[in-house]
């Protein structure tokens, strides 16, 4: 289960290994807009160098924009490195810029949606081709083209979690949170976010993941009542009845079991990812569909 990546500016390789090393559950190299133009080459040596072996963590890489002069130069730089852990593919508006990329790299591809064009292709894009392991938003970009503030953004944000489910993919992770002195203010946009299916989020700074990692983990009263609500299924079927009534009164339908099993799911995961990790474990590509992962 990935809850934090961290993004990282792909000309500072002296941020690399403090990335990897930084409890964060995956590191996003950069080239697109953390890279100015003029350092865009010296960038691409340098990630591509790091991705000569593989990390303890999955790394992966944002590629400039798929319509831009740089891509195939990013493309040509890092496929096959074995350290390649998947592509983040910015300001994707069309599942045909997917297909095509698919069929020029082999790597886990996770598109960001971050224009109205985009959003209105959404499941397309989710859908697009095998590859795609997640999609996610590009909120500052997307907050621009749409002209709203955060709050103007649950509506994207919603479509983007119904995209990903209809496309049999993981909750997507939420988009960054601009101001790293802001602890407060993370942990409150998480919440919002939770609320609305995501699961995880990147952060542009360490001090960021362990304010994430805590407000996407589930509360201990949610999995209380999750147990309870299990235990009531579980008795109930030693009776042969298919009607389950709680303590508090409330019948129990289909739906909110399956939820409470996700719960109860989410719970055991994070606590086996909040487990120290085993030495040793190198991960040189990405999850496999069905772990958490976004942007």
């Amino acid at each position: 289960m990935l809850l934090t990546w961290l993004y990282v500016p792909g000309d500072r390789p002296d941020r690399f290994a403090k990335a990897v090393a930084s409890g964060a559950d995956a590191v996003i190299l950069d080239l697109e807009d953390a890279v100015v133009a003029g350092r865009k080459a010296y960038a691409r040596d340098a990630v591509a160098d790091f991705l000569a072996e593989p990390h303890p963590v999955p790394v992966q890489v944002r590629v400039n924009e798929l319509t831009g002069p740089d891509v195939d130069a990013d493309l040509a730089a890092v496929a096959g490195r074995p350290g390649l852990a998947g592509l983040r593919l910015p300001k994707v508006e069309s599942p045909a810029s997917v297909t095509a990329l698919a069929g020029r790299v082999d790597a886990p591809l996770h598109p960001l949606i971050e224009s109205a064009l985009g959003l209105e292709a959404a499941y397309a894009i989710a859908s697009a081709h095998p590859a795609v392991a997640s999609v996610g938003l590009g909120e500052a970009d997307l907050r621009s083209d749409l002209g709203v503030d955060d709050a103007g953004l649950a509506w994207a944000r919603g479509r983007v979690v119904v995209a990903a489910r209809a496309a049999a993919l993981p909750p997507p992770a939420m988009s960054v949170y601009a101001n790293v002195a802001d602890a407060d203010g993370l942990a409150a946009s998480c919440a919002v976010g939770r609320r609305l299916g995501f699961l995880g989020r990147a952060a542009i700074h360490p001090r960021q993941l362990p304010v994430i990692a805590e407000a996407f983990r589930p509360a201990e009263g949610d999995v209380a009542r999750a147990e309870e609500l299990l235990a009531a299924v579980a008795e109930a079927q030693t009776r042969d009845s298919g009607t389950v009534v709680l303590p508090d009164g409330r019948f129990a339908d289909r739906a909110m079991v399956a939820a409470a099993r996700r719960t109860v799911d989410l719970a055991a995961r994070y606590a086996a990812w909040a487990a120290p990790r085993r030495p040793g474990v190198v991960h040189g590509r990405a999850p496999t569909a069905g772990t958490c992962a976004g942007a």
